[in-house]
């Protein structure tokens, strides 16, 4: 059995735990913090795909890993016997004008021929989704059938179980054994820049809201005015996110938040009065190519990179686990030119 420390206990780092314990491997995470108390103890869990066009292989990755998602997450609830709050419930997005109407027909046939029949992208009428739908001056919306959501804190908690479940450890100390996995976020993304001599990456704060408010079994994320709405299956809704380069406070929340907050009640009425029950704040790792960072780290032989998942770290996460467990364990190489550590010198 191969060793194998994973140091990190956010999205990345569980699900490359997760996926080398399923190999027989064992494995070992270290996170002075705790599970999820990074980034990826957020509110939103909105898993959605990049519009169907100029498609590259970050698209092509994030796709088959949105496809896995069922799997993956069907797999940790059952190991763990906890909720993740997972379920593919699909996304709806106004169309603004004419111009975004013939766009986002043009995009529909691009997805035709690259979804391959495995999800939709369809221009439908607002009024065939019931009272759940931001309001459109068009009166049409974008709807996709790939878009998924989770509930962060559960699905990291679940994850975690999974992990345990299959004779795994998660610590917030000790030393490292055989192949060391980094999956340490921003501060990560920072401390590999200095050691490398240039920036590889960053972190981005953001702000969510979690509202209580019940929008119903197998309600649709929604994206409009450039914010995420996601319904979970507790009873509340998430919504954000701002996107700061500049702060003072990494968790500190302030009036961007109200803004925010301001936006989704113009964009769904209906939300009006929900209470709030968190603000958060945190920074997300973003790589400086915006595509995750897989790969060994460069002159440190038996060490490797797993970061800068930003916005889409759950949903990449599946399929960042695959390719990480195989170069890890089996020395197989599927990692795009883009994600790679190299790619950044």
């Amino acid at each position: 059995m191969a060793d194998v420390t994973v140091m990190g206990a956010g999205i990345f780092g569980l699900s490359v735990a997760f996926a080398c314990l399923r190999r027989g491997a064992r494995v070992t995470v270290i996170d002075p913090r705790g599970v999820g108390a990074g980034a990826s103890g957020g509110t939103v869990g909105a898993l959605a795909p990049h519009v169907p066009e100029n498609w590259n292989a970050k698209k092509a990755f994030q796709f088959e890993s949105l496809l896995m998602a069922d799997g993956f997450w069907s797999a940790v609830a059952d190991l763990s016997g906890q909720e993740t709050g997972y379920a593919r419930t699909g996304r709806l997005q106004p169309v603004a004008d004419a111009a975004a109407l013939e766009r986002a027909r043009a995009r529909a046939k691009q997805a035709d021929s690259l979804w391959d029949g495995r999800a939709r992208w369809r221009v439908c009428p607002a009024g065939g989704f019931g009272s759940w739908v931001p309001a459109s001056p068009t009166g049409m919306v974008v709807h996709d059938t790939l878009s998924a959501r989770l509930d962060p804190p559960r699905a990291c908690a679940s994850l975690a179980g999974a992990i345990r479940a299959l004779g795994g450890a998660i610590r917030t100390e000790g030393a490292a054994r055989g192949a060391v996995v980094w999956a340490t976020g921003y501060r990560g993304l920072e401390a590999l820049s200095r050691e490398l001599g240039r920036p590889v990456g960053t972190g981005v704060k953001g702000q969510s809201l979690l509202l209580e408010h019940d929008a119903g079994a197998g309600a649709a994320q929604l994206f409009c005015a450039g914010i995420h709405i996601v319904a979970h299956d507790n009873g509340t809704v998430a919504v954000g996110s701002t996107s700061e380069r500049d702060f003072a406070s990494p968790d500190a929340t302030d009036a961007q938040l109200d803004a925010l907050h301001a936006r989704a009640v113009s964009a769904l009425p209906r939300l009006a009065g929900a209470p709030v029950l968190r603000r958060w704040a945190g920074v997300r790792p973003r790589a400086a190519s915006r595509a995750p960072l897989l790969g060994p780290w460069p002159g440190r032989q038996g060490h490797y990179i797993a970061n800068g998942g930003f916005k889409i770290g759950f949903g990449m996460a599946p399929k960042v686990a695959e390719v990480m467990a195989d170069l890890v364990l089996e020395g197989r190489d599927g990692i795009p030119d883009d994600f790679r550590v190299e790619a950044s010198l």
